[in-house]
């Protein structure tokens, strides 16, 4: 969907089965932010997870120019995708439900590092409810290695082999420069996402799955995200599924998966019944 060029899917599941697993509370609306490279189809077996469960899915996956240039070399061109992705609640009329976040690797974390400063400081975006946020291989920080297999992976089998090879230097050379060499300097105008969500992270529950045999996201990475948040006395969870590839825990454990997705939606929808539904989760700084 999305007729002005913002590509994305929605889902609403059938009455009946929000009825049996919600009992009259609104639904909640689950939005799954993609990570670099991933398809439509990719994402649908996590829509459908949640349509399972009778919430209202909202699928979308950056482009990759700007996960892997605009970011790369500091253009906030994320923020903007992040404005347009939550006024697809309004659009909707389902503003006044409650919402869920599942992002995938740092294509998707990228983008909601920008979601979590526009509900933070936007009027408009401050009302929503928020229950939390399920992070699936993210975050990761300063990998280059990682990174380059990433965009390599993410470019696909048609990109030729000249121009694989200049994407992938134009990159490398992005990254060490402006993120690692010049990174003391540039931070003051563009912290990266990793910096950037350590230093004023979401307060609302959080559950980091993730792979110590990711050769993308480096598990440390994940590990020193959860026990820096925990520090700060937010509601963290994490589980370390120990042997699935990058963005693979759910084809490899598909009912462990599920079950600790469904879990952590069911506690934090019960935190909501015979509550207001604009509450929200005070700011921690």
């Amino acid at each position: 969907m999305g007729d002005d060029g913002f590509d994305y899917n929605i889902v609403f599941p059938e009455p009946q089965i929000s009825e049996r697993h919600w009992h009259g509370v609104k639904e909640p609306v689950v939005i799954l932010l993609g990570w670099a490279g991933c398809k439509d189809k990719h994402l649908s077996k996590y829509s459908n997870m949640y349509n399972e469960q009778g919430c209202v899915t909202i699928c979308y996956i950056a482009p990759l120019k700007t996960v892997f240039i605009s970011e790369s070399f500091g253009y906030k061109e994320l923020r903007r995708t992040a404005s347009r992705l939550l006024e697809i609640l309004y659009d909707y009329e389902v503003e006044n439900r409650p919402v869920l976040f599942h992002v995938f690797s740092n294509g998707g974390f990228m983008l909601y590092r920008y979601v979590v400063e526009l509900l933070r400081g936007h009027a408009q975006f401050g009302t929503l409810h928020v229950l939390g946020t399920v992070v699936d291989c993210a975050p990761g920080s300063g990998n280059v290695r990682g990174a380059l297999r990433a965009l390599s992976t993410s470019l696909g089998p048609n990109v030729s082999i000249a121009a694989r090879y200049f994407l992938l230097a134009l990159f490398a050379v992005a990254v060490v420069l402006l993120r690692i060499v010049l990174y003391p300097l540039t931070k003051y105008f563009h912290k990266n996402h990793y910096d950037a969500m350590m230093d004023r992270p979401a307060p609302w529950p959080q559950l980091y799955l993730y792979s110590r045999a990711d050769r993308v996201i480096r598990h440390r990475d994940v590990e020193r995200m959860v026990a820096v948040l925990r520090g700060r006395g937010l509601s963290v969870e994490s589980f370390d599924f120990v042997t699935p590839a990058h963005v693979s825990l759910f084809r490899d454990f598909p009912e462990d998966y599920s079950r600790r997705c469904r879990d952590f939606l069911e506690v934090c929808m019960s935190s909501t019944r015979g509550t207001e539904s604009k509450k929200h989760f005070p700011v921690q700084h």
